[in-house]
């Protein structure tokens, strides 16, 4: 199981150090008087929750590991400038989950509202670059020798309430699993059954070759 390397928590200390930058935005940052820092610390403030609901998580589906899946985090796709937070190979080697954690609303339902999906506004864009970031992952992942896997997008989401803890929204690359964090083993679990510790160790390979950690 690798190492969990959090890209948000990195990021939101770039934006925080970048508007501090030279001795006179230090002191004026201390002083409270740098109205450039304190948007910057408005945005890494966000980025610090996106990266704690990211360790939750990984926390979350760490147990996946005693039943032979898996599991990596903070992945980039050679070429490609999309970090993917958690993959996840299946213990037979037939499914590879990339998941994506969001934290919304805590007083708002995330739901499918007319075939789109919602968390108080529309989220159906999240849903979309799920599913695109998951395909082209699929893409890369084919390869001759490499046995052949469903790739399945997810949404993780905390805070907010997901109805029924778990919905499917439809997008143009495919069905998107749209889960509650707390209900999140459980729906992985119900990926195809059985064990093959050959056929998952070479799918798992082919990840580590086409998904390097996130710098």
């Amino acid at each position: 199981m690798s190492v969990y390397g959090n890209s948000a928590s990195r990021q939101a200390r770039v934006i925080r150090a970048g508007a501090r930058k030279g001795a006179r935005r230090r002191v004026t940052a201390w002083m409270g008087v740098n109205a450039e820092a304190k948007a910057a610390d408005a945005v890494a403030a966000r980025w610090e929750l996106g990266a704690r609901a990211e360790k939750a998580t990984a926390r979350l589906v760490r147990p996946l590991w005693w039943r032979g899946w898996r599991i990596r985090h903070d992945r980039r796709l050679a070429g490609r400038r999309f970090n993917v937070d958690h993959v996840l190979v299946s213990p037979c080697g037939t499914a590879v989950v990339v998941a994506d954690t969001k934290r919304w609303h805590a007083r708002r339902t995330t739901t499918v509202v007319g075939g789109r999906l919602c968390c108080g506004e529309d989220r159906h864009e999240e849903a979309e670059k799920a599913a695109r970031y998951a395909a082209l992952v699929g893409q890369a992942l084919a390869a001759p020798g490499v046995p052949q896997v469903a790739v399945w997008p997810v949404l993780v989401v905390h805070g907010s309430t997901v109805l029924g803890g778990h919905v499917q929204v439809a997008t143009v690359h495919g069905m998107v699993q749209v889960v509650a964090a707390d209900q999140a083993r459980r729906v992985l679990r119900a990926a195809p059954q059985g064990w093959s510790w050959q056929r998952g160790r070479r799918v798992a390979r082919r990840v580590d070759q086409v998904l390097r950690p996130y710098r």
